[in-house]
């Protein structure tokens, strides 16, 4: 058997378990995902996919209309309704709990 190396790293639980949960219906280990990535890496001698930040699309509050503003103004309140956005107090908590702060 050939020698091995062993790679730790540290990864939030829920990415783990929603990752591992794809490999598991693919028929890969964590550990043959992990050696397939670091496999590319070493070929390909980059990051084996493209890293971007997202697309984000500013909007001019003086570039709207009163009622393009108060739409968006509209979807904002029905978004955190829905549950899909958080309040700032909520943000802010999070923000400092993360950043040990």
């Amino acid at each position: 058997m050939a020698k091995t190396a062993s790679v730790f790293t540290r990864v939030e639980p829920e990415v783990k378990a929603r990752a591992e949960a794809v490999l598991d219906r693919l028929g890969i280990s964590m550990s043959a995902a992990m050696e397939m990535y670091l496999r590319q890496i070493a070929l390909q001698r980059k990051i084996p996919f493209e890293m971007a930040l997202p697309n984000e699309q500013l909007i001019s509050y003086n570039a709207l209309s009163e009622e393009q503003f108060n739409a968006l103004m509209d979807d904002a309140v029905k978004s955190y309704a829905d549950g899909k956005f958080k309040s700032a107090e909520d943000f802010d908590r999070e923000l400092k709990a993360q950043l040990n702060i």
